[in-house]
């Protein structure tokens, strides 16, 4: 009889952590081989964890909505396989080892620092020391000091600060930071008009109960994140949105002349969305400003090309695949992989990793019947471009005989972008550049 480490397995190179949904089997429940233990989330994506032999479970070690770091031990399964159990167990993918108490090096400057003082500043700290790259690029981002970080109250395993606990106290530390400043107004108001009868009103939150005939429904998780990433994007890029209009009749008559014949050779539908990828790459290529990120001060950018798209899931949440090198594949490598990734966050089978390492996205709002959105940016991304609805229109066509009127399939598309890098100049560029490629798609081209 042997007891075998289960452990929160890799599920990905930005991976560092998953909260614990549920556990599907308790103490003293027999469990076999491969057969799922607990489900657990990361980010978006909810996947389960496989027992690694087959056995009895003896103990957990976490609980429900608990976060869990890469590598560390769940559970621990009485097994009479040892030696099967020490085959499997090489097998497995860690990103830490089980008795590491340091946290994962990333090549950030102000994690080595970290990991060089941890010693020194033990005493006097609210949490255990431990601080994921997450954690540290949300602190980074909000200015908040090393010395202050360490003394924010951790809720994860051992005392540890989760991604949860860094965003609460940010929003404290802001309204905080607010309260001195309605104070100071409210002084200043009072001098201007100190009638006793004239009262002065500060902006509060509004708390009050919902009143009448309502219904209220309580946020899901992924929700819930969908909403904290779309507040912090806002809050941290200032936002401008250009727009253009392209026609896209070549393309479309293309495409409606070889699909029966693509899904013949290939088997897969080709649908517009890896058309317009297509068009981007190559723009990318030309513009690489727009495939970065901002960190501080400094602009990363990126020399992978990793293009995300906007999916909407049947309960109505939006979740983003990830087509990674997407510079590399051709048509019909990114055919294959916008349908499989398609399909993989509609059935949720995505993998973690699926929705990691983004560095341009795109929206195709047509699919919904828009045409056109201000769509916002993707952190860490600075970029976002939503294409709309192609609809025939009645358009001037000019042509070495003179204009004319013809109907034409017309396409908006608009794209977002953080100011903070990229100018009006810049944004509407590259914009131009992605209508150019979609305008002149050649119409006898091979697949």
């Amino acid at each position: 009889m042997a007891l075998v480490d289960l452990v929160m397995p890799k599920m990905g190179e930005s991976i560092m952590e998953a909260t614990i949904l549920k556990w599907l089997k308790k103490p003293g429940d027999q469990v076999k081989q491969d057969e799922p233990v607990l489900e657990i989330a990361t980010d978006k994506v909810d996947s389960e964890v496989p027992s690694t032999v087959s056995g009895e479970i003896a103990e957990i070690l976490y609980q429900e909505n608990d976060v869990v770091p890469v590598g560390a031990v769940v559970a621990r399964i009485k097994t009479e396989q040892e030696q099967e159990t020490s085959n499997e167990l090489e097998n497995f993918d860690f990103s830490i080892e089980e008795s590491s108490t340091e946290p994962i090096p990333t090549t950030a400057e102000t994690t080595s620092s970290t990991i060089e003082n941890k010693a020194d500043t033990q005493s006097g700290k609210a949490n255990s020391g431990f601080f994921s790259p997450l954690v540290l690029m949300i602190a980074k981002n909000e200015g908040i000091p090393l010395s202050e970080l360490e003394h924010i109250k951790g809720t994860g395993a051992e005392g540890r600060v989760t991604k949860k606990d860094i965003l609460e106290y940010v929003a404290q530390r802001k309204v905080a930071q607010r309260q001195p400043q309605a104070e100071s107004w409210q002084a200043s108001q009072t001098e201007v008009r100190p009638s006793p009868r004239e009262t002065i009103s500060v902006w509060q939150p509004v708390t009050s109960s919902p009143e009448g005939n309502v219904e209220i429904i309580e946020m899901d998780r992924m929700r819930k994140l969908i909403a904290e990433h779309m507040v912090r994007s806002k809050q941290t890029s200032p936002h401008v949105t250009s727009f253009a209009e392209a026609d896209v009749t070549n393309l479309v008559q293309w495409r409606e002349r070889i699909k029966k014949d693509f899904e013949k050779r290939e088997g897969e539908k080709i649908t517009f969305t890896p058309l317009f990828i297509e068009a981007i790459v190559k723009c990318l290529k030309r513009y690489p400003m727009l495939n970065s990120s901002v960190e501080g001060d400094k602009i990363i950018i990126k020399k992978d090309i990793h293009i995300g798209m906007a999916t909407a899931l049947p309960n109505g949440n939006l979740i983003v695949p990830v087509i990674k090198h997407a510079d590399r594949l051709n048509l019909v490598g990114l055919v294959k992989q916008v349908n499989y990734l398609a399909y993989a966050a509609r059935s949720n089978k995505l993998k973690p990793d699926d929705t990691q390492g983004g560095t341009f996205t795109l929206t195709n709002l047509g699919t919904f019947g828009s045409i056109m959105g201000t769509p916002i940016i993707n952190q860490p991304q600075v970029a976002i471009l939503a294409t709309g609805m192609i609809k025939k229109r009645p358009v001037v066509i000019e042509t070495p005989q003179g204009d004319t009127i013809g109907i034409r399939h017309m396409m908006y598309l608009s794209l977002s972008y953080d100011h903070r890098i990229i100018d009006g100049f810049l944004g509407s560029t590259f914009l131009s550049a992605v209508v150019h490629e979609l305008q002149n798609f050649d119409p006898q081209r091979e697949f």
